[in-house]
């Protein structure tokens, strides 16, 4: 913790509530600032998307640099800011395009009067591959514009990315008894393995939980005995779980931020941290060390994870059909956290074999499942279908085609409530999400299986060419051999009968039938299935025509259907 004194204080001031659209009283902020300066407060977290509204962006940041002018307290202050974020309307959006990097760095530095001591990437922008973010944000420390670079917001996952690029010298993400994600997820875990400086920010739950903290039995129970106050005491629970925790409380009155640096002194007892423990369990994630794998008992819990569409329920089926009680979100609904609850019920009760086939995608959901397994000594094993994306479309295209024996408009996709219906956009957010499971998670043991696609011998073979490519299907029509054709397209301005007179005038001119099939939807983030590359006319052609999709073969040269080609 190179930029921070150890020794110092591990609770600064998170500075965002300061200025606030709604909220121009410069001089209470002021007062507050000075307020958590006097009671010993280091760190200053700012961004400068903080301001009164998109036209005042850095507001923030200048409102601390007033304040630190010829401040007694200025040189050993650290100031903490961030970039990469819009606010176009009032909205938050990332951007982390280099050019933006750099001239967020620069109009930080010039609003704080100095180079800020760290500069965190505010979020990660899933435009913009996160190694050309990374490589401008190294620029910043080359350029004088930052001592050190961070992230803010960040998974597990992307952490392991970035260290790979710079030197993560700070990471700022959401911690407190009510918010566990980053200590399920690993996040804590990842810098407390490297001594590196985690800021918390929101570190009582923000707003909407403030009456919650103060309400909380094992909270008010130790702040009586201490003479402390609730949040005090769950600042100090927070500060306990790891050496490298800061915590950045958003105050905005001096007494508020008083309050919150008095728990930097505080030190909990072994009665006390019992307590916590058993009402907080998941501080017991933060650190590498304290997620053993329980020994081997007669049983297990198998964790089978995968994208949507990666053939997961497939698997289930055939565990359930070697006795194993199947916990599935698609039949059950609810939320994986729901599903971890009904796990710890089966197993109460006695269940000893169990599998749970849903995404857990990352690392917060499938600590879940690890920790009521524990709970009872139970191993699990991890089951990851490690399957393409295109593949995984062509799956769920399919799935679709049978559960509805139709291929679903958008409008459909967007109201449909039923199980296993999603838009193209809502899976490939989980597959951006993805994090691969660890070894540090805890498992007893990680399968990693590779998709393949199976036959169905009582269905033939299909080709499937683009419409517009007149060599690829006379090829298709001199080697298809009596097999079904589809040739495929896209053109939104295609008349409601286009799919029939293409496909007479192709049958006119090779002599033989020739399905066509006609993307009508419009340009831009695919909200249909069946727009190409997506494959979902390919899965309703072959379902009516008695295709199998492990004998289908796409012949063309255009990059959309070379790409479609993937899925097969």
């Amino acid at each position: 913790m190179s930029w921070l004194d150890p020794a110092g204080p591990r609770v600064g001031l998170g500075c965002m509530r300061l200025s606030t659209d709604r909220d121009r009283d410069d001089a209470r902020a002021v007062a507050t600032i000075e307020a958590a300066l006097a009671a010993g407060a280091v760190v200053l977290d700012t961004a400068r998307a903080y301001g009164h509204g998109d036209a005042e962006l850095g507001h923030n940041e200048r409102l601390i640099a007033r304040v630190l002018a010829g401040h007694p307290a200025a040189s050993r202050v650290r100031i903490v800011t961030k970039g990469g974020m819009r606010r176009p309307g009032g909205r938050w959006e990332a951007d982390g395009r280099a050019g933006t990097i750099v001239a967020d760095a620069e109009a930080s530095a010039e609003a704080l009067g100095r180079a800020p001591d760290v500069w965190l990437l505010h979020a990660v922008d899933p435009r913009v591959p996160l190694a050309t973010t990374l490589r401008a944000m190294a620029g910043l420390v080359e350029r004088g514009l930052a001592g050190a670079v961070g992230l803010s917001n960040v998974s597990r996952a992307q952490l392991d990315e970035a260290a790979a690029i710079v030197s993560v010298a700070a990471v700022e993400v959401a911690v407190s008894a009510f918010e566990d994600a980053a200590l399920r997820g690993g996040v804590v875990a990842w810098c407390a393995a490297r001594d590196v400086p985690l800021l918390a920010h929101a570190p009582l739950g923000g707003p909407g939980r403030a009456a919650k903290l103060v309400r909380d039995p094992a909270l008010a129970a130790i702040a009586a005995e201490r003479g402390a106050t609730p949040p005090e005491i769950a600042l100090a629970w927070l500060l306990d779980l790891a050496p490298c925790v800061v915590a950045l409380p958003g105050a905005r009155r001096p007494e508020t931020a008083r309050s919150a640096l008095a728990a930097a002194g505080m030190v909990l007892g072994d009665g006390d941290r019992a307590r916590l423990a058993a009402r907080f369990p998941a501080g017991a994630l933060a650190r590498p060390a304290a997620r053993p794998a329980p020994a081997a008992v007669d049983g297990e819990v198998v964790l089978i994870m995968g994208v949507p569409g990666a053939g997961k329920s497939r698997a289930a089926r055939g565990f359930v059909e070697r006795g194993y009680q199947r916990l599935n979100r698609d039949e059950r609904g609810g939320s994986l956290r729901g599903l971890a609850m009904a796990l710890e019920r089966l197993l109460a009760g006695g269940a000893r074999r169990v599998v749970l086939d849903n995404t857990y995608v990352d690392r917060a959901t499938r600590s879940d499942v690890l920790t009521a397994a524990w709970q009872h000594r139970l191993p699990v094993r991890c089951v990851w279908f490690d399957t393409p994306l295109p593949a995984a479309q062509l799956n769920l295209s399919a799935r679709l085609v049978e559960q509805l024996g139709h291929l679903p408009e958008p409008d459909e996709l967007r109201r449909s409530k039923q199980a296993g219906v999603m838009a193209p956009g809502s899976q490939l957010r989980l597959v951006r999400a993805l994090e691969a499971p660890g070894d540090d998670e805890g498992f007893a043991a990680i399968e990693v299986v590779a998709f393949a696609r199976a036959a169905d011998p009582s269905r033939g073979p299909g080709v499937v060419v683009a419409l517009d490519d007149a060599a690829a299907i006379a090829g298709a029509v001199a080697d298809a051999a009596g097999a079904p054709i589809l040739a495929l397209g896209w053109d939104p301005a295609a008349a409601a009968d286009a799919e029939a007179r293409r496909a007479a005038d192709l049958a006119g001119a090779h002599g033989r039938a020739i399905d066509v099939a006609i993307c009508r939807h419009p340009a831009g983030p695919p909200v249909c299935w069946c727009r190409p590359p997506l494959p979902g006319l390919v899965a309703l052609w072959a379902h009516r025509r008695g295709v199998d999709l492990a004998r289908v073969t796409v012949v063309t040269s255009t990059p959309t259907m070379k790409t479609l080609a993937r899925a097969f």
